[in-house]
């Protein structure tokens, strides 16, 4: 590991340690004035509804703050780069600081507690607090990553000539590919069935937002990629949502490996300051540079059909052919 790479590592641990080695202290000086079985979990009113032994409740707390801690690793291998890897280090920061409050607000509200939890349940107010906390520390976390050197991009040198399909005069084409994604079910199931629990036990008002993104999801479980006169389309099951991007806003179309956390900072349709696209996975895919100067990308096998043909267009355009 290298010395940069070891000072990015030990950033990013840094806010989960501190939070674990504050937790295990305050752990040992109350942990005699604990009940035999602390109150762990509460409903939405507060009040305690789940129990565990004082040994176990210490097990989950170092679980939670070390798996929180594997945030180091990535930092280090996720080839996360520039603003992305401040962000990432910020968002370590931020999560460790909630989670590392809410742990220590849970021991205390049962210190001296009776046997069935403490009277008053959990003041719900700590939430709010972690959230306040969450925001400072993720601010400090951006700050500090300022500190260290983020990873540079892969990208640079040479700009790639751009390939093109020979069309003879008049002659019209057309290209189309279908991008599922495995994780897009999955999420149709966790919005559907996260709605309609909701729904059912807190409130429809909340549930039903739920299912429409259940919805959107589920449209776009097999969206499909098409380039033709008009440009790129990216449409679902449905006529809408979709994603049009004409001709008249392009400079020319590549073919590149893209990182989606990395460069887009997850998957999706992602919006980000230098470029935007529809990102299903990270691999091949065909970006698209714009007249305004941004990048429209979308993950798609045989990318560098599509973008060929796109250039050809581009010049018949240009051309007025």
């Amino acid at each position: 590991m290298t010395s940069k790479n070891l000072g990015r590592a030990t950033l990013a641990a840094l806010p989960s340690v501190l939070a674990l080695l504050v937790d295990l202290v305050l752990y040992v000086t109350v942990k005699d004035r604990l009940p035999a079985r602390p109150a762990v979990h509460f409903d939405a009113g507060g009040s305690t509804n789940g129990y565990l032994g004082s040994t176990a409740h210490l097990l989950c707390t170092v679980t939670s703050l070390l798996v929180l801690g594997a945030w180091a690793f990535t930092a280090v291998n996720g080839k996360l780069y520039g603003r992305a890897h401040r962000w990432f280090i910020g968002g370590g920061f931020a999560g460790a600081a909630f989670l590392g409050y809410l742990l220590i607000a849970v021991l205390f509200v049962n210190v001296d507690a009776p046997e069935g939890g403490p009277a008053d349940g959990f003041p719900l107010g700590h939430i709010a607090v972690a959230l306040g906390a969450a925001a400072v520390a993720g601010a400090l976390g951006v700050l500090l990553s300022r500190l260290v050197p983020a990873p540079e991009g892969p990208r640079g040198g040479d700009a790639p000539v751009r390939e093109r399909i020979a069309l003879a005069d008049g002659e019209v084409a057309g290209w189309t590919r279908g991008i599922g994604a495995w994780w897009a079910p999955i999420a149709v199931l966790v919005f559907l069935a996260a709605g309609v629990t909701v729904g059912r036990e807190q409130s429809w008002f909340l549930g039903v937002p739920l299912l429409l993104l259940a919805l959107v999801a589920a449209t776009f479980c097999r969206p499909h990629v098409t380039v033709d006169r008009r440009g790129l389309t990216v449409s679902g099951l449905l006529p809408r949502p979709r994603v049009r991007v004409p001709l008249e806003r392009m400079e020319g179309a590549d073919s590149h490996h893209v990182n989606a956390l990395a460069e887009f900072g997850g998957w999706g349709y992602r919006v980000r300051p230098e470029r935007s696209g529809v990102i299903t996975r990270s691999g091949e895919a065909m970006v698209i540079s714009l007249t305004s100067g941004r990048e429209f990308a979308v993950t798609v096998h045989d990318s560098a059909t599509g973008a060929a043909l796109l250039n050809t267009l581009l010049d018949r355009q240009r051309t007025g052919r």
